[in-house]
């Protein structure tokens, strides 16, 4: 058959619409090309004509080079501004809208958070003395710029050259607003760059009025207070409604600098501080030198709150906790609650004076300037947190988010891993020997190796090559492979955020949070079970209805271990605080068990510890990352936890850590068998020796003699036979 077809039916059809098409897009490129060289002939015909010299030519060339580099330098602002507007994903106007009342664990207020629904006080009832005291010092322009001050910005520049230091910020009340809610306080070029965006950002969502009051509700103003309303309750005693213009210019002060200024920190700061804020009232025109001359003579008294003990600290952490529950909750739609946590109000006081005890009294010849602690129950509820020796001067929580090294301490759970993975137990034999990966060779303290050694003593011992060569062995030779294995005991026990794979994992080189590291250890106390830490117990609605409650919501608890290696690596840690490193973590007539950690160049310093009660981690070290003199996880810190547990365990009953036993206890008003550093040491007799018998018949005559009256004057030799 012929290959030929004939032109017509469907076929010719296509061919013809396709040649068209062809024909046509090949016209109109040809067209357009012509168009474009005509209008080249054109431009270049016009510039020929139109030439510039002098000074009209040096203008066109910078302005045309500064119009090509503020469009690129724009680009470049916005792609660094980019990853703040993703943090607006959210309602912003719903972020930290819940108010919070926080109770102890037997039910007593201690402190609240977030914003004041039920009586928040709406702008038009803010006094006028109060707004023209913020805008004056604040941002005397908020109504006439749009986010961003260019006047203002220059005029702080020049006050601050002639000042000769920085005496006046630059950045508008919505720049501040829009690092309160979107950003951090990190001092960079970038976190500048992504505040002036989203102060645009912000002015073109809301009205001045919505800014000016979101602000006045969401600042910090110190001594745990967020808000206005909020401080004016606490350091006066009164609703901001009625605050007097002292009182004003007293609050005004704090936004800037809540921890310098703070009147109940320091109150002649505070007064000098306010004294500014009136300047700046008559500076910018808002009041006359008349209309504040009564608060220059009769400054603001706060209320006396230095008897007043608060954990900010911890409600802090609760309050971030709750939040997190209620996002995760869809059936908590009441923004008003009230939270009954774990908090013990004891443990709590004892935790915060040990802390700063033990570091007035050693932190200088360690070169160690900040500690943080947490002591939680074996069931994940925190009892006590301390983020810092002093949340006045400075909110940042040392315990829940900074992010430090954890080293020896972090080995216990290489070595659960490596027995879950039925690689040892708590009676295998391993091999202490070099080992490398890579340019990488871990060494030990003594700079030696012992061979063949129990794995008890090698945690006991804090040996550095033996979890290394764990790890290598739990990969079937691959030690990427085992820290993977690592990775995921890890985060079964407790330790959600990400954990660097890098060939020193095994010996605490990945950065965790002491709240993570102590809720690890927590899978040791509780039997093998992970757990959640949480500081909230129950949570009611406005109208006292239970909304939640810790036992029934939370999810249940996952079996990290099993019960023998849970008992294994108990039996083991007992033996740390005995025998090992953390001897001077012992806890008179407590049975405790916990690993030391003390990071490269003695930067950080850790003991986590537990006992059948209670979990406890400590930390020591500065914020600064600089070095400490030669402290180790054995010293202070294992210090600091004795004190701790020794308060918290006053009056509960002494049980054995799981899976292990302990003396007998002891007769009804008889010591207790000692534990911790005392372990090992018998018990005093309870049967007198004969000596004793004889010098207690000695006095029982001497009093039996002593009744009976005799001539002539008393001997004195009786009573040094006593001692002979």
């Amino acid at each position: 058959m012929s290959d030929f077809q004939p032109s017509g039916g469907r076929g010719g059809a296509i061919r013809r619409f396709l040649l068209d098409l062809d024909a046509r897009l090949n016209d109109g490129l040809w067209r357009l090309a012509g168009a474009l060289g005509r209008g080249w002939e054109r431009l270049a015909d016009l510039s020929d004509r139109v030439q510039v010299y002098g000074w009209k030519r040096v203008a066109a060339e910078f302005g045309s080079e500064g119009m090509t580099l503020g469009t690129g330098g724009l680009v470049v602002l916005l792609m660094l501004a980019i990853p703040a507007f993703k943090e607006t994903s959210d309602d912003w106007r719903r972020r930290s809208e819940l108010a919070v009342t926080f109770q102890d664990r037997y039910g007593n207020e201690v402190g609240r958070r977030g914003i004041r629904h039920n009586d928040s006080v709406p702008l038009e009832e803010f006094p006028d003395h109060m707004i023209k005291a913020v805008l004056a010092t604040e941002d005397r322009r908020f109504y006439e710029h749009y986010g961003i001050d260019v006047i203002g910005t220059f005029r702080a520049i020049m006050t601050n050259a002639r000042a000769g230091g920085v005496v006046q910020g630059g950045s508008t009340l919505t720049q501040q607003l829009a690092k309160n809610l979107f950003l951090t306080n990190e001092r960079s070029i970038e976190r500048k760059i992504k505040e002036a965006f989203l102060a645009l950002w912000l002015e073109a969502r809301a009205a001045k009025n919505e800014i000016l009051k979101t602000y006045l509700d969401r600042a910090y103003m110190g001594g745990g207070a967020f808000g206005a309303e909020a401080a004016s309750e606490y350091y006066f005693g009164k609703s901001v409604r009625d605050v007097t213009l002292a009182e004003a210019a007293m609050l005004a002060g704090l936004f800037k600098a809540p921890t310098r200024f703070a009147p109940h920190a320091n109150l002649p700061a505070a007064r000098a501080r306010a004294n500014t804020v009136l300047d700046n009232l008559v500076e910018a025109g808002f009041m006359t030198e008349g209309q504040v001359f009564g608060a220059r003579r009769n400054p603001a008294t706060p209320v006396d709150r230095k008897d007043e003990i608060v954990p900010n600290y911890y409600l802090d952490y609760a309050f971030e906790d709750v939040k997190r529950l209620v996002a995760a909750s869809p059936n908590l739609v009441d923004r008003v609650l009230t939270v009954r946590t774990g908090l013990d109000l004891t443990i709590q006081r004892q935790a915060e004076l040990s802390v700063e005890g033990i570091i007035r009294q050693y932190g200088a010849d360690y070169g160690a300037s900040q500690a943080a602690s947490v002591v939680m129950d074996v069931d994940g509820t925190v009892r006590a947190i301390v983020g810092g020796r002093d949340y006045g001067a400075s909110q940042f929580n040392r315990a829940t988010e900074a992010m430090r090294q954890p080293g020896s301490s972090f080995k216990p759970i290489v070595y659960g891993a490596a027995m879950r993975e039925g690689l040892i137990n708590g009676r295998s034999v391993v091999v202490d020997r070099p080992i490398c990966l890579g340019n990488w060779c871990p060494q030990n303290y003594g700079r030696s190796f012992s061979g063949s050694t129990t794995v008890t003593s090698a945690l006991v011992r804090s040996i550095n090559s033996i979890p290394v060569i764990l790890t290598q062995q739990m990969g079937r030779g691959d030690s990427r492979v085992g820290r993977q294995k690592i990775i995921a005991t890890a985060r079964d026990m407790g330790i959600t955020r990400p954990l660097t794979d890098s060939a020193p994992l095994p010996i605490g080189a990945a950065e965790v949070t002491l709240v993570e590291l102590t809720t690890a250890y927590a899978s040791f106390a509780s039997g093998g079970f992970g757990v959640q830490p949480h500081a909230a117990v129950e949570m009611r609605n406005s109208a006292g209805e239970l909304v939640w409650r810790a036992d029934r919501d939370l999810p249940p608890r996952r079996r990290v271990f099993s019960q023998q290696v849970a008992a294994d690596m108990n039996g083991i840690m007992v033996g740390v605080v005995e025998s090992g490193t953390g001897r001077r973590a012992g806890v008179q007539g407590v049975q405790v068990g916990g690993k030391t950690g003390t990071t490269n160049s003695y930067r950080d310093a850790l003991f986590v510890g537990y006992s059948s009660h209670f979990v406890t981690g400590v930390w020591f070290g500065n914020d600064d990352y600089s070095e400490t003199n030669r402290m180790t996880g054995g010293s202070l810190p294992a210090m600091t936890f004795s004190q701790i547990m020794t308060a918290a365990h006053a009056g509960l009953d002494r049980r054995p850590i799981f899976g292990l036993t302990i003396g007998p206890q002891p007769a009804p008003g008889v010591p207790a068998a000692a534990s911790g550093p005392m372990a090992g040491v018998p018990d005093r007799p309870q049967v007198l020796s004969r000596r004793s018998v004889e010098v207690l018949g000695r006095i029982e005559g001497l009093f039996r003699d002593a009744a009976v009256p005799r001539p002539g004057p008393v001997s004195s030799a009786a009573p040094r036979a006593l001692f002979q």
